[in-house]
């Protein structure tokens, strides 16, 4: 088979031209490391998946425990219209992180996946979870999950 080299290199540069999605580091604080982006999706616990819907100014509390000895914490918000917006605040035993917005992973498509990551590994106890009507016209629907693996 004859290659023509003006084709492979048409061929190498489109694959290499192809944006990388990575995560995205979006706050360090008190040892914390807050990524978000497509490859901090995990699959969910499916125990932990509530449903709600929330208006403007309006804020919904979810608890999450964590044991000793995790390592990771995964949290999702999802309410799929980008013309309304929510954010998320995520406080830890020893720490306060965020608000973040749709916009946090450098796209706004009406979701904030998180994964929250600590050397020492994560402060045991209750997690909470602050999911905030931010810019809502009537009444916004959405999913949220947390869970620390």
């Amino acid at each position: 088979m004859k290659v023509h080299w003006l084709a492979l290199l048409l061929i190498i540069g489109a694959a290499l031209s192809v944006p990388v999605v990575s995560a995205k580091i979006v706050e360090e604080k008190d040892g914390y490391r807050v990524m978000t982006g497509t490859d901090v999706v995990r699959l969910p616990d499916l125990s932990s998946i509530s449903s709600s819907s929330i208006t403007l100014g309006e804020t919904h509390w979810y608890s999450t425990l964590v044991s000793s000895g995790r390592t990771a914490f995964y949290s999702g918000l999802n309410w799929g219209n980008p013309s309304n917006s929510l954010s998320l605040t995520i406080i830890a035993p020893d720490s306060s992180l965020g608000p973040y917005y749709d916009s946090s992973d450098g796209a706004v498509d009406g979701r904030i996946s998180l994964k929250i990551t600590k050397t020492t590994g994560l402060s045991p106890g209750t997690w909470w979870s602050d999911v905030y009507g931010y810019s809502v016209a009537g009444s916004q629907s959405y999913t949220y999950t947390a869970y620390a693996v």
